[in-house]
């Protein structure tokens, strides 16, 4: 427990503690502080006391608080965050527009590109592709680097597994114009452009229980702080629950990294070890008779784990992807796909984003489009009696 001073008010005992822990070093720039409950443990303090502390810390921009995710080393050590000038339509220099991407790993990724550079073009901007590698640190990197260029604004497609990024955190107190594509950030208000991937969940999972099917797996790459993969969790389970059948965590399998799965759009070849573990998935299940694949690479690996395993789509085992798949004509089994409009997407992102040119400090928007269901051949109604006698015989 730190030595505190009794002719001092505790509230400024903390304060004091928490700023020297900065000035220090000990506490750098977007480190998480100790929670309320902890601090008020450690002090032997009333947790009004802590908030009391807290607050004049945030007042003073030494700390942030992020809603639902805690409280935060701003930006730099001595308490003033890095704040950027935001730009008028009349003062826009270069006007060069940053779009920052994971990867260009699918035909909705490439046609999102294509229709942001079509959009900005026709309002005279020009379009800066950079891409972060899957990588949360080259996000960064990326976001400081197109920062130093003086670009006019910046639309980014988060890397998964991001429920917030200090750097975006930033550029919000900054007030500096960027618009969120494909997802967006609980707690952090920012302009974003999604899918309801809620509704594409439920249409894929409402689908197969239609023909008949009540074992529903589900494959998934890490499903924590990618909001858009949560959502098309919620949606799959939301079918169910409307259908009264119960949510096994047994027919799902969603610890896959993104960069892994990704492999398979590459090189047109799954993972090895992706792979291993969905035959093994659809091995040791049985009873399950059909799975929604939430993206696209998730997707195509379980059709090469199917038919690696002697089994055969639709007959033995119905697949739903989430995203299109443009090469569906020259597959052995079109799939069924829940279809995203890229080009609405692109057409949103870069209305949002001049609008937050022209007015930095107005109310952050957060656009939502309604996702389409594409029915071709990888779905039918089960054959429970057959998968189960294949499964028996599968060496």
């Amino acid at each position: 427990m730190p030595k505190l001073n009794g002719r001092k008010p505790l509230y400024h005992q903390i304060r004091q503690y928490v700023t020297d822990q900065i000035n220090q070093g000990i506490w750098k720039a977007g480190d998480k502080l100790p929670s309320e409950a902890e601090l008020a443990k450690q002090f032997g303090a009333s947790r009004v006391t802590i908030k009391t502390a807290i607050s004049e810390l945030i007042d003073n921009n030494a700390i942030y608080r992020v809603q639902g995710k805690g409280t935060f080393v701003s930006a730099d050590a001595s308490g003033e965050p890095i704040v950027y000038e935001p730009k008028t339509e009349e003062n826009l220099g270069n006007r060069l527009i940053a779009f920052i991407l994971p990867a260009i790993v699918s035909s909705f990724t490439t046609k999102l590109l294509d229709g942001m550079e079509k959009e900005l073009s026709g309002k005279g901007y020009k379009l800066l592709y950079c891409s972060t590698l899957s990588s949360q640190e080259e996000e960064k990197r990326v976001l400081n680097e197109v920062l130093a260029l003086g670009v006019s604004g910046i639309v980014i497609f988060p890397v998964d597994g991001e429920s917030y990024n200090e750097q975006i955190l930033r550029l919000k107190l900054g007030h500096f114009p960027f618009v969120v594509v494909d997802r967006y950030f609980r707690g952090i208000e920012t302009n974003s452009v999604c899918t309801d991937n809620i509704e594409g969940g439920r249409l894929a999972t409402e689908l197969l229980i239609s023909l008949g099917h009540r074992q529903i797996g589900l494959v998934s790459t890490r499903i924590t702080d990618t909001t858009s993969v949560e959502d098309r969790v919620a949606g799959y389970e939301k079918a169910l629950s409307q259908h009264r059948i119960a949510v096994d965590h047994r027919l799902r399998i969603t610890d896959f990294e993104s960069i892994r799965l990704d492999s398979v759009l590459k090189d047109g070849q799954a993972d090895p070890d992706a792979l291993k573990a969905i035959c093994a998935f659809i091995r040791s299940n049985p009873e399950m008779t059909a799975i929604f694949a939430l993206n696209l690479s998730a997707g195509l690996t379980i059709v090469q784990a199917v038919e690696s395993i002697g089994l055969r789509i639709p007959e033995d085992l119905s697949v739903v992807f989430f995203d299109q798949f443009e090469m569906a004509d020259f597959a052995k089994v079109p799939p069924t796909c829940i279809v995203q409009d890229a080009t609405e997407i692109s057409k949103a992102a870069v209305e949002l984003l001049l609008s937050a040119i022209r007015n930095p400090y107005g109310e952050p928007r957060r656009v939502t489009l309604t996702p389409q269901l594409l029915i071709r051949e990888s779905c039918a109604p089960p054959r429970t009696e057959t998968l189960q006698k294949n499964m028996f015989t599968i060496q």
